[in-house]
């Protein structure tokens, strides 16, 4: 890589070189004899030649040299100048000035050259440098593919979430309708003149000398009550205190609100014994 970028640089100092000797020759020889005009071409060239391989040294070391640099211009200048006045007291003389910026362009590239040379990196620099991109393009894009398919999974759950919530809303709905409408038809039934003594003649044969009360459930809450212990009370006074907490209030209080004052009351007894004294004094 630095023999191609030196090449051009090379190429136009030995094309300079031969077009300031020539012109040296050409111009100088009809005054003065060939050897002398030839001992001055050579001088300018080997000049010129001389400063860029120790420009080229100092490079070579790190280092720079302002003075040699500025002898270097100088002889380019030199170069350049001697093109320009044979090209302006020879004939074809725009020929000559086109070729007379040559030894300037090639201090140029010279110059060029060096910049490169200063910031070149060599090639393990330059694969580690390539494997630093490639490294940092696949983090992005697997980034990039991470958040999508995470943006895809949540979009995914928040449709299942708000699906399965809209089936659970349209059975809750169901549900409550039905047992809204369910409990609508037992209180009627309850509210019912003749429901009572549907469910009596029903129960006549089995109970006889009973009159029964029959009473279906009430919709509502219902308060548990702590079983207490006692005595176990016997027939007789289990009926007497079922009456009289039934006959407390006019009217007669319903089976659950008499079971409620009974055992808030202190007493106890089982459901079975007390639905049997209530049906007993009822």
């Amino acid at each position: 890589m630095r023999a191609k970028t030196a090449l051009p640089a090379v190429a136009m100092t030995a094309v300079s070189m031969v077009l300031t000797l020539a012109v040296v020759m050409l111009w100088l020889g009809a005054a003065v004899p060939w050897p002398v005009a030839l001992v001055v071409g050579l001088g300018i060239d080997g000049g010129w030649l001389a400063t860029l391989a120790y420009e080229r040294r100092l490079a070579a070391q790190g280092d720079h040299s302002t003075p040699v640099t500025a002898v270097g211009w100088g002889f380019g200048l030199i170069a350049a100048s001697v093109l320009v006045a044979h090209a302006l007291t020879a004939g074809g003389s725009a020929a000559w000035l086109a070729v007379a910026w040559l030894p300037l362009a090639a201090k140029a590239l010279w110059l060029v050259h060096g910049l490169w040379e200063r910031t070149a990196l060599t090639p393990t620099a330059l694969d580690a440098i390539r494997g630093i991109r490639q490294e940092a393009r696949d983090e992005a894009a697997v980034a990039r593919a991470r958040l999508r398919a995470e943006a895809a999974t949540e979009e995914t759950r928040l449709e299942a979430v708000t699906g399965a919530g809209a089936r659970v809303a349209r059975v809750t709905a169901t549900t409550a309708k039905t047992l809204a409408d369910a409990w609508s038809t037992l209180e009627r039934a309850r509210a019912g003149e003749d429901t009572g003594r549907a469910l009596t003649s029903v129960t006549t044969r089995v109970t006889p000398d009973v009159t029964t009360r029959w009473e279906l459930p009430v919709w509502g809450p219902v308060e548990a009550m702590a079983a207490l212990e006692g005595p176990a009370l016997t027939d007789e006074v289990l009926d007497a205190l079922v009456d009289e907490i039934r006959t407390s209030r006019t009217p007669p209080l319903s089976y659950r609100e008499m079971a409620t004052r009974f055992r808030t009351a202190g007493h106890s007894a089982s459901e079975v014994r007390l639905r049997a004294a209530w049906k007993r004094v009822a």
